[in-house]
C-alpha cells in the first residue's frame, strides 16, 4: 500500500505517465515525415508539434521543463557522435577556425547586439547578457540541419562545427561575466565562489575527461568485447557519454562539450563504429524530444502581450547578427555563398540562452519581464531558422563545381547497394539518393 502511494505521489510530482510517452512518440512520428514531405524539415515539425501539445496548445503537457532536462541529452549524444568523427589531428588542424573565426564571430556579434538592446532602452547590463545569450547559436538546430543536408563533413560544415565548439567553450566565461556584471550593478552574494575557484574546477573536469579517455576507456571496451555481453557494450557506450557530460556539468561547463571531448578521445579507437551504432538510436529520439520540448516552452501569453516588442526584437537581433556573421566570414576570406549560408544558419539564439537568462534573473541583472521577452525571442528565432535556410537554398544558386573532363551521367537506371552504413555512406545517400 505504501509503495503504491509512493509511486502515485511521484507520478503526481513529475506529471508524466504512459499516456504522455505515447503522445510524445505519436507527435514525433507524425510531425517529422509531414514537415519533411512539405519541404520544411524535421526540426520545424518538432517545434510545431511541441507548440501544439504543450501548455499553450491543447495542454497535454503542463511542465515542459521536466522533458527539456531529459531531452537535452539528445544534443549531448549528437556532439559525442560528431566527436567520434573529429580525430585529434583533425581538430588541431581546425584550431585557427575554432579560436580565430569562432572568437571573431562571437565577440563581434555580442558588441553589435548589445548596442541593439541599449538602443531599445534596455539597461546596459541586461542588454549585454541578452546579447550574449542570443549570440550562442543552437548547436542542436545547426547540426541537425547540416546533417540532414549531408554537409557536416564539407569544408564549410567543418568551419560551422568549429564555431559551435568555440561557442560551447564560451559558456564558462559568459556565466562568470554574469557574476561580474551582477557584482558591479547589484552586489556580490556573500556565498559566491571566487572566480579562480570556478576556473580551477572547470580545468579539473576537462583533465578528468581527458585522462579517462586516454587511459581507461579503450581497456574497458576491450574487456567488455571479450566478455561477449552485447547489452554491456551498449550500457558502456551510454555510460561514457553521460559520464563525460556529468563530469563537465560538475565543473560548470557544457555537458555537450564533455561528450564531444569524450568522442574525440575515442575517435582513434577500434570500437569507434560500435560506439556510434550503439548511441545513434538514443541520439535520434532524444534530439527529437529536445525540439518538441523547446516548442512547448514558448510562452504564448507573453508573445501575445508583448508581440510588438518581441517581433521587433526577433527581426532586429536576427538581421544584425546575420550581418555581423556575414562580415566576419568575408573578412576571413569565405566565399559569398558560404558567408550567406553561415549567416542564415547562425542568425538565431540557442538553448544555452535559457541557462544564461536564468542566471541573470536570479542574480538581479535581468528582471522577469525582460527575461521572458528574451526567451521568447530566442525560441522564435530557433523556429524561424529552418524556414530562412530553406528559402535561401531555393533562391540562391550554389556555386558550380568544375567537372572538366568528366562525362555527365544521363538517363541511368538501376539500384545502388550500400554495404555498411557509416558516416560516409550516410552523406552519399543523403546528398545523391534521398530525393
Amino acid at each position: 500500500m505504501a509503495a503504491a502511494e509512493t509511486a502515485e505521489a511521484a507520478h503526481a510530482a513529475v506529471g508524466l505517465g504512459l499516456e504522455h510517452a505515447v503522445a510524445l512518440l505519436a507527435t514525433a512520428v507524425i510531425a517529422a515525415p509531414l514537415f519533411r514531405r512539405l519541404g520544411l524539415g524535421s526540426v520545424l515539425g518538432y517545434l510545431a508539434a511541441g507548440l501544439v501539445i504543450g501548455p499553450f496548445g491543447i495542454g497535454i503537457f503542463t511542465h515542459p521543463a521536466s522533458i527539456l532536462h531529459v531531452a537535452e541529452f539528445g544534443v549531448v549524444m549528437f556532439l559525442f557522435i560528431i566527436g567520434l568523427e573529429m580525430r585529434p589531428a583533425k581538430l588541431w588542424a581546425l584550431r585557427k577556425e575554432i579560436f580565430g573565426l569562432g572568437a571573431a564571430q562571437v565577440l563581434t556579434c555580442i558588441v553589435l547586439l548589445t548596442l541593439v538592446g541599449m538602443a531599445a532602452g534596455i539597461p546596459w547590463a541586461a542588454a549585454a547578457v541578452g546579447a550574449s545569450g542570443f549570440v550562442l547559436s543552437s548547436t542542436a538546430v545547426i547540426m541537425k540541419m547540416l546533417d540532414d543536408a549531408g554537409e557536416t563533413s564539407s569544408v564549410a560544415g567543418q568551419r560551422a562545427v568549429s564555431i559551435l565548439l568555440f561557442e560551447d567553450l564560451m559558456i564558462v566565461p559568459l556565466l562568470a561575466g554574469v557574476a561580474v556584471i551582477a557584482g558591479l550593478t547589484v552586489g556580490v552574494a556573500a556565498d559566491a565562489p571566487p572566480l579562480w575557484q570556478s576556473i580551477a574546477i572547470a580545468l579539473a573536469a576537462i583533465a578528468g575527461v581527458f585522462l579517462a579517455g586516454r587511459y581507461v576507456l579503450n581497456p574497458l571496451f576491450a574487456l567488455l568485447a571479450r566478455s561477449g555481453a552485447r547489452e554491456a557494450m551498449t550500457a558502456a557506450a551510454l555510460l561514457v557519454v553521460l559520464g563525460a557530460a556529468l563530469l563537465m556539468d560538475w565543473g560548470g561547463l557544457s555537458m555537450a562539450m564533455g561528450a564531444f571531448l569524450a568522442g574525440v578521445l575515442l575517435s582513434d579507437s577500434i570500437f569507434r563504429h560500435q560506439l556510434e551504432a550503439d548511441v545513434e538510436p538514443f541520439r535520434g529520439i532524444l534530439l527529437a524530444l529536445f525540439f518538441i520540448s523547446v516548442g512547448m516552452s514558448l510562452d504564448i501569453a507573453t508573445v501575445l502581450r508583448e508581440w510588438p516588442l518581441i517581433a521587433a526584437g526577433v527581426a532586429a537581433f536576427m538581421i544584425v547578427k546575420a550581418l555581423g556573421i556575414y562580415g566576419v566570414a568575408r573578412l576571413f576570406k569565405a566565399g559569398r555563398h558560404e558567408a550567406v549560408q553561415r549567416a542564415a544558419l547562425f542568425a538565431q539564439g540557442g538553448e544555452f540562452a535559457f541557462v544564461l537568462y536564468a542566471a541573470a534573473l536570479s542574480s538581479g541583472v535581468m528582471d522577469a519581464r525582460i527575461s521572458a521577452i528574451m526567451t521568447a525571442i530566442v525560441i522564435i528565432s530557433m523556429a524561424l531558422t529552418p524556414l530562412v535556410v530553406i528559402v535561401l537554398r531555393r533562391f540562391e544558386k550554389k556555386p558550380e563545381e568544375s567537372h572538366e573532363g568528366i562525362e555527365d551521367a544521363r538517363d541511368l537506371e538501376g539500384r545502388v547497394l550500400f554495404i555498411g552504413f557509416g558516416r560516409f555512406a550516410q552523406v552519399v545517400r543523403g546528398r545523391y539518393f534521398d530525393h
